[in-house]
């Protein structure tokens, strides 16, 4: 896991961003799975509020269209250029995006818990925007209460999802799905694999919760590129 020290945010954001147009990425297949298991660490909810986070209507299951959205047409992909911001207007989500890569042990790791308005783009994958299925993950609650991604399961198709890059672009993408997916069985193929188009998913975790061992499932919001401003 990345350090939580906000004056090296700025330092990691640019060593992903050279590192990544060094690197080959790793086959999917690979990505899918130490993504799942760095998803796993994310249990820092309490179980203790009266209310636990919004659950995705089953209506909300991905539709069968590809590289289309409401504006009638698709969008060309765009260069790398790393995650800066991410907003979600419609849950009053409005937050920076730090790089989270692989830890010593393998796993993705995740922003840091104690920040709860701070989302993480994984740079083993495509930067959102670019040619595949851009990934930025983020906690649904801490010990404190809600966090950045608490409302996520409340998006319904067509909600906008706007990331800010670090070349001054924002990436415009439309959300088509929104499931939640037990850890156990997660369909990495399904969620990650790449369908053709600049496409984006964003995670929380979800499903049933407890103590022992947190919650049991992640939300997972499928969205597509339809417009670059």
């Amino acid at each position: 896991m990345f350090a939580s020290d906000p004056s090296k945010l700025f330092e990691l954001a640019e060593f992903a961003e050279e590192e990544e147009r060094r690197r080959k990425r790793a086959p999917w297949g690979v990505m899918a799975l130490l993504l799942l298991t760095g998803l796993a660490l994310m249990r820092n909810g309490s179980g203790e509020f009266d209310v636990g986070p919004p659950q995705p209507a089953s209506a909300a299951a991905p539709d069968t269209r590809t590289g289309m959205g409401t504006f009638g047409t698709s969008v060309a992909p765009l260069a790398f250029s790393a995650a800066d911001r991410i907003r979600i207007p419609a849950i009053q989500v409005d937050a920076p995006v730090m790089p989270v890569g692989l830890n010593a042990d393998g796993w993705v790791g995740a922003p840091p818990a104690d920040n709860a308005n701070l989302a993480g783009w994984f740079t083993g994958a495509v930067s959102p925007g670019e040619m595949g299925t851009a990934v930025v993950v983020g906690h649904v609650d801490n010990q404190r209460g809600p966090a950045v991604f608490y409302g996520l399961g409340a998006l319904k198709q067509g909600s906008r999802i706007e990331v800010l890059r670090k070349d001054g672009k924002t990436a415009v993408f439309e959300t088509y799905g929104i499931e939640v997916f037990p850890k156990n069985g997660f369909p990495g193929d399904r969620v990650y694999g790449s369908k053709g188009t600049p496409e984006l998913r964003v995670i929380t975790c979800g499903g049933g919760f407890s103590k022992k061992n947190g919650y049991d499932g992640n939300v997972v919001v499928f969205a597509r590129l339809v417009a670059v401003n």
